[in-house]
């Protein structure tokens, strides 16, 4: 098994040798077993949506499909039935893995074998490779060394090795987003690891948005957030987007890939930048807890194990440049000498980042596609969802079936906490006031109730013009009928004895201020100084009369809050 995996190492480090052949770019980076089967996933749930609406896919059918894949792209005719709609999943696959600038192991092997850049020693066969891509040669070797192994044993470390899995592809969607920024899969895996909020929907309006503006969904994140934070021409209409709600969760990841890229380029030793880039991915994967944590473990021992090969990768390319160089004057001048530490600032970092994803890649394949394709409870606790649940849109209801009992019932519980929320207290006497006011307020709409002393009219004298008041005599004017409404049109209520009590005290208030008021109030007309003057007496009398009977008035409401004060 190590030798084949060697063969198949060797495979890629002939593409990366000879890359203008295979790409357009030198950061294409190459897609392992587990990476196709994700990709071919996500393009029958594609499929899927097209012919029948639902992005969904079941396991059983992408297992059967990858097979069938895996003997076509392999030229392995058998007597297979051909899968469903299998020549549109077939074209979204590479459409998939174009747009994430990335290439599969069989396509490098078919370009190496066309191109001739293999030796007869270095040969391999299409059978073997699509035994070790379909996990069956792994598979063959773990049986024979499982034998002499207890079956539990095993089932007790299930779990550490769900989740150093999980961790080791953690640190490496980091490094591989920092070297190929339009690798979609990658940027799945790390967006909300460690949580930012960035779950479900935020994941799906940037994907939508990518799709519009045809791009990556990395460059979208960071074109998006460089458009806020800069101020420019869109940045008034980046307001109504809908990423508007993830700034912060966005802001926050692209800032932390702007810190990986500046370690890249401001340290030039390859050792000490690969060193700083995983230090600082561990601290950011660990941040927030505790050391105990499965997960924390796992990073650690990740994080250990790939700086460990960064070293070795390091020294291999130091000997392998001095045995080239031998018998070399070591007065030769160096190519790009002027540039050297800017425009290729970070070259070096770069190249060995794909050559150790390149190893990551050639690793055999997980023999649980379960565990690799759907959710899992345990990993869900680490924030961390399969890449079809990220890539599915939330559902959204359309009203046509009703929602589950228990989310309706909670959605009514929240509007009446928040309808509590809302009423609140206008004023001090608001307690006292508000039956009396919803009351009169509902009487008054059912009918209008009619006055027990009306309003006396005055017949003007012919032949006699009247004369107009001032402002302040309408002004007043209109204040005595408001106050006369409301004094003596108040509507009785047979269930409450203090209205009662209010009512007859404006009953009598209201038959001692009618006449006054409307003497007051009504258009003066002209008469002798004689007359005035007894008028003026008159009116003068009255005023005392009422305002000793003002200072006995109640307002609405007072006989009860009395009462209540009084118990």
């Amino acid at each position: 098994m190590v030798t084949f995996q060697q063969k198949i190492l060797h495979l890629v480090k002939c593409f990366r040798r000879q890359w203008p052949l295979f790409s357009n770019s030198e950061r294409t980076t190459v897609c392992g077993a587990d990476c196709m089967l994700m990709a071919l996933q996500l393009s029958m749930a594609e499929v899927n949506k097209q012919h029948h609406g639902d992005f969904t896919v079941s396991l059983n059918d992408v297992l059967e499909t990858w097979n069938y894949l895996l003997h076509d792209k392999l030229g392995l005719y058998e007597n297979m039935k051909e899968p469903e709609n299998y020549a549109d999943v077939k074209k979204a696959y590479h459409a998939f893995l174009a747009r994430s600038n990335m290439l599969d192991l069989i396509d490098i092997y078919q370009k190496c074998c066309s191109l001739g850049l293999l030796a007869e020693d270095e040969s391999i066969y299409p059978v073997h490779l699509l035994e070790f891509i379909s996990g069956v040669m792994n598979a063959q070797e773990n049986n024979g060394s499982v034998l002499s192994t207890p079956t539990r044993i095993n089932r007790q470390g299930q779990e550490h090795v769900k989740v150093a899995v999980l961790a080791k592809k953690s640190v490496c969607s980091y490094l591989s987003l920092l070297v190929n920024s339009k690798d979609d899969l990658a940027l799945a895996h790390i967006l909300n690891v460690p949580d930012r909020g960035l779950g479900r929907e935020a994941f799906t309006n940037l994907k939508h948005a990518s799709q519009e503006r045809k791009m990556s969904i990395f460059l979208m994140a960071t074109s998006f957030i460089r458009t806020i934070e800069l101020g420019g021409r869109d940045s008034a209409s980046s307001l109504y987007d809908p990423l508007r709600p993830h700034v912060k969760g966005l802001s926050s990841f692209v800032n932390f890939i702007d810190k990986l890229q500046e370690i890249v380029g401001e340290i030039l030793n390859t050792r000490i930048a690969g060193g700083r880039i995983l230090s600082t991915v561990k601290m950011h994967l660990i941040k927030g807890r505790s050391n105990g944590d499965p997960f924390c473990q796992a990073v650690e021992e990740a994080v250990q194990d790939l700086d460990l090969k960064i070293k070795n990768i390091i020294d291999s390319q130091q000997e392998t440049s001095t045995a080239s160089t031998t018998g070399v004057s070591p007065a030769r001048p160096k190519l790009h000498s002027i540039n050297h530490g800017t425009a290729y600032c970070g070259r070096d970092t770069i190249k060995v980042l794909l050559v150790l994803l390149d190893e990551e890649a050639v690793s055999p394949p997980t023999q649980n596609k379960a565990d690799l394709l759907c959710d899992n409870e345990n990993l869900n606790l680490c924030g961390i969802t399969s890449v079809l649940t990220l890539f599915r849109s939330p559902a959204q209801s359309s009203g046509s079936s009703p929602k589950p009992l228990r989310q309706r019932i909670l959605k009514s519980m929240d509007e009446k906490v928040i309808k509590m929320k809302q009423s609140s207290i206008k004023s001090q006497f608001a307690c006292t006031y508000k039956n009396d006011l919803s009351e009169m307020s509902g009487q008054h709409s059912r009918a209008i109730p009619t006055c027990k002393h009306p309003v006396p009219k005055q017949h003007l004298k012919a032949g006699k013009p009247t004369g107009l008041g001032t402002i302040s005599e309408s002004v007043h004017q209109t204040r005595s009928y408001t106050e006369m409404g409301k004094l003596s049109c108040q509507p009785r209520n047979k269930n409450s004895e203090n209205e009662q009590m209010d009512l007859n005290n404006d009953k009598i208030i209201c038959d001692k201020e009618s006449e006054p008021s409307l003497q007051k109030n009504t258009k003066r007309l002209k008469t002798s100084s004689s007359s005035k003057k007894e008028l003026d007496s008159k009116i003068g009398g009255k005023r005392k009369q009422t305002k000793s009977a003002s200072k006995n008035k109640l307002i609405a409401g007072q006989a009860k809050l009395t009462r209540f004060f009084q118990l």
